[in-house]
């Protein structure tokens, strides 16, 4: 990330030409590991594999046609995996299998979502005992069966990795989508998606947001207040609407979709790498984040939606490239020791619902 960062200092981002869908093509196609068979996070510095980033693109990437290549990155992942012996965060561009920082409470259940999206029947079959092992792992690790809910009692690595969050809205959402797939892909589930469901809206909706963690501060967070809805757990307008509303006076929508906090301290306590990062997972506009919250949008308020996916064209458009992270001015993120990485996967969202 350090090398990158100096070389893009002096050269600058690579520049793809074409119109904004040309780019996204062009970027979906440079994120293919020939050699390997997977979709990299991206072509940038994060050329492992991500389960996280991998399990939001999935669908619209079978949905763009590229069904075989997802299947054949969730075979290559799901056997780096089982020779590891658990599923974990990430897979190294030399194969080899961690956890950043820790743990990942939304790891399991993106391999499940992506599987259920792409209807990979045979690799279902194919890793079946391995995927039953994790799933019991996952209960056992993650699960508190008292609330039904993610266990307080420990930290799991989530979509705000840098953040120490006890038992997460996100997480939980992730419980929940877990659950939801594992009924749906004919597993037997260990947790129950509906007292999950109702222990979720019971304890984090306050009315107008829902918390971000379960330390229930006054925080309004991006990321709380999209994933109840991506991940099934409410659909109801008027909670959207008021989420919206909360998200908006918040600042989390300006310059463009969408911020983890518009609040620049700290919220929740950091892994130490913060210090490097200065302010990456703070109030920074992520790009992975925005296009889940777009998929929101799109059900509730078409009129936002197009207008939020012209922004993202014209950013694409400025940087003839699709950008990992924005500060909150808009411009790219950077420091002495980072640059925002470039060629993300994630421009597949963006050019699946652009067609849409």
């Amino acid at each position: 990330m350090f090398r990158r960062a100096r070389n893009v200092g002096k050269k600058g981002i690579r520049k793809y030409s074409g119109s904004p869908e040309s780019v996204a093509k062009q970027i979906i196609d440079s994120c293919w590991n020939k050699e390997k068979k997977y979709f990299q996070v991206s072509s940038g510095h994060f050329s492992e594999f991500y389960c996280r980033d991998f399990g939001m693109c999935a669908e619209a990437l079978v949905k763009l046609g590229y069904r075989k290549k997802v299947i054949h990155t969730l075979d290559y992942a799901l056997s780096c995996f089982r020779k590891h012996g658990r599923i974990t965060t990430s897979v190294s561009p030399r194969g080899a299998c961690f956890d950043f920082p820790c743990y990942g409470a939304d790891s399991l259940p993106f391999i499940i979502h992506a599987i259920r999206v792409s209807g990979a029947n045979k690799i279902l079959m194919k890793y079946r005992g391995f995927l039953e092992s994790e799933i019991m792992f996952y209960d056992g690790e993650v699960v508190d069966r008292k609330t039904c809910l993610v266990r307080l009692d420990r930290n799991f690595s989530s979509m705000k990795d840098q953040a120490r969050r006890s038992s997460s809205c996100y997480s939980n959402c992730m419980l929940f989508m877990l659950a939801e797939d594992l009924a749906s892909v004919g597993f037997c589930c260990p947790f129950n998606a509906s007292a999950t469901r109702k222990s979720l809206l019971a304890n984090f909706w306050n009315g107008n947001y829902f918390h971000d963690d379960a330390e229930f501060s006054k925080v309004v967070t991006g990321d709380a207040n999209t994933f109840p809805f991506w991940c099934g757990v409410t659909d109801q307008k008027q909670v959207f609407d008021r989420c919206m509303a909360s998200m908006e006076r918040a600042g989390l929508t300006d310059p463009f979709p969408l911020k983890y906090t518009s609040k620049r301290g700290r919220i929740s306590r950091m892994h130490f790498s913060d210090m490097f990062s200065g302010g990456y997972e703070r109030d920074t506009v992520w790009m992975h984040l925005g296009l889940c919250f777009l998929d929101v949008v799109k059900r509730y308020d078409r009129k936002r939606f197009r207008a939020y996916v012209r922004q993202y064209g014209g950013l694409i458009r400025r940087h003839r490239n699709f950008l990992e992270v924005y500060d909150r001015r808009g411009e790219p993120f950077h420091n002495a020791f980072y640059y925002s990485d470039e060629s993300m996967l994630w421009v597949s969202k963006w050019l699946f619902l652009k067609k849409s």
